[in-house]
């Protein structure tokens, strides 16, 4: 059954013109690395030695700094090293102080500033560590961290206390004692290698754990959360990705926040990882001025799926220290969600995310489409904002039609 809905939602407004702008692939560029051989500039080995990793080297390249990035970059090794691959800080617009790739990875003053409700630890991982370097929160799973090390730094990291050690948190992963503990727990069925970032081991050292990983039986699948794809597209390499095709079923989830860091590098990149067999997806972190926007997000699932990536979660900025300048609300993420489902291919539409302060897990945050369920139907609206009614009994079972009233039928001799 329909019923027309009162206030029916209206299309969501998305420039289209720049929605295709958006999902256009280009270059990344050489920029000040213009005279660097080819060869030193894809090879991954070159662009972490030279990574932009101080205010000074940061006033050379960029001297359109803010006062607030000066001061940040001033105070960015106490925290979160400061941390930029030449490829990836190619991207940046330096005449654009809210340019969305510039907010990302360049420290601002406001990193020194802590609300009380703010946390070192804001998904409570610290807490359900059984072994260093090992999150065992949901049943069938774990985290295992391998390094604290990433090609760049994140400014809204929600594990800053330990990656890049600046904070002197002094993380030193056990994979004898974390694979160990994987072997002792037979209910764990799905085991993701985090850090930090798995791809900055050498192919030797990263095949070893997935060897040693995969020789446990009851362990059926194996992850890899990573933004190398994105920070240092060099490092996927055709080596590296013989190696993944020993080790399936493996799947790698990506991290990328706006369509611009989707260069044809990158795109490049990725097709390697996904011809090797390794199904990809992303994850998004909703950021003010970066992807808080319809058009952005759009744009950016959109070219996902281009690039053979299954956009899979949104999250909403975690309450990670210093992040209030970057945290975009939760009433924005339900719009931007209202704007994806239903006007774009449901394989574009992430799931928008919290992970619960404290140590909760991941809880799903959807517009109210279900308005009422009632003793005999379940009252919803589409996207469009109209109004439906699926039948349904109050147990869950389907409801049945009455019995139809059937006639004897009559002898010739009754009639």
């Amino acid at each position: 059954m329909l019923q027309d809905a009162e206030s029916p939602v209206r299309a969501p407004m998305v420039d289209q013109a720049r929605l295709i702008a958006l999902k256009r692939f280009h270059p990344a560029g050489r920029g000040f690395w213009a005279k660097v051989p080819e060869q030193d500039w894809n090879d991954w080995h070159w662009q972490l030695k030279h990574r932009i990793g101080s205010l000074a080297q940061l006033e050379r390249l960029m001297p359109t700094l803010t006062p607030e990035e000066r001061s940040g970059a001033q105070l960015a090794n106490h925290k979160l090293s400061l941390g930029i691959t030449p490829y990836f800080f190619n991207l940046i617009d330096p005449a654009d102080d809210r340019c969305p790739i510039r907010r990302q990875v360049i420290p601002q003053i406001e990193e020194s500033h802590t609300a009380t409700w703010e946390m070192t630890d804001p998904c409570g991982e610290d807490t359900d560590s059984p072994v260093p370097g090992l999150v065992h929160r949901y049943p069938d799973r774990v985290l295992f961290l391998v390094t604290d090390r990433c090609a760049s730094y994140c400014r809204y990291c929600t594990r800053s206390r330990l990656v890049s050690n600046a904070a002197g948190y002094d993380f030193h992963p056990q994979f004898d004692q974390q694979i160990d503990y994987i072997r002792r727990h037979p209910e764990v069925r799905d085991v993701l290698l985090s850090g930090g970032d798995p791809l900055l081991l050498s192919d030797e050292k990263l095949e070893a754990l997935l060897r040693q990983l995969r020789a446990i039986p009851h362990v059926e699948f194996l992850r890899i959360g990573t933004r190398i794809p994105i920070f240092l597209p060099q490092r996927i390499t055709p080596a590296l990705c013989d190696m993944f095709r020993r080790y399936h079923p493996l799947f790698m989830s990506i991290h990328t926040n706006h369509p611009r860091e989707l260069t044809t590098e990158a795109r490049e990149a990725l097709g390697l990882i996904a011809d090797a067999g390794v199904p990809l997806g992303n994850q998004s972190v909703l950021l003010r001025y970066v992807n808080d926007d319809l058009t952005v997000m759009r744009a950016l699932v959109q070219k996902l799926l281009m690039c053979r990536v299954r956009p899979y979660y949104l999250y909403q900025c975690d309450l990670i220290a210093g992040s209030a300048h970057l945290r975009a609300s939760v009433r924005r993420g339900l719009q931007i969600m209202q704007g994806l489902r239903g006007f774009t291919s449901g394989y574009a539409v992430p799931q928008y995310v919290i992970d619960a302060p404290g140590g909760g897990g991941k809880v799903p945050i959807n517009p109210e489409y279900v308005l009422s369920h009632n003793k005999d139907r379940v009252v919803f609206r589409n996207f469009q904002g109209r109004i439906f009614e699926y039948p349904e009994a109050p147990d869950g079972t389907p409801l049945m039609p009455p019995p139809a009233h059937i006639e004897e039928p009559q002898c010739a001799w009754e009639r």
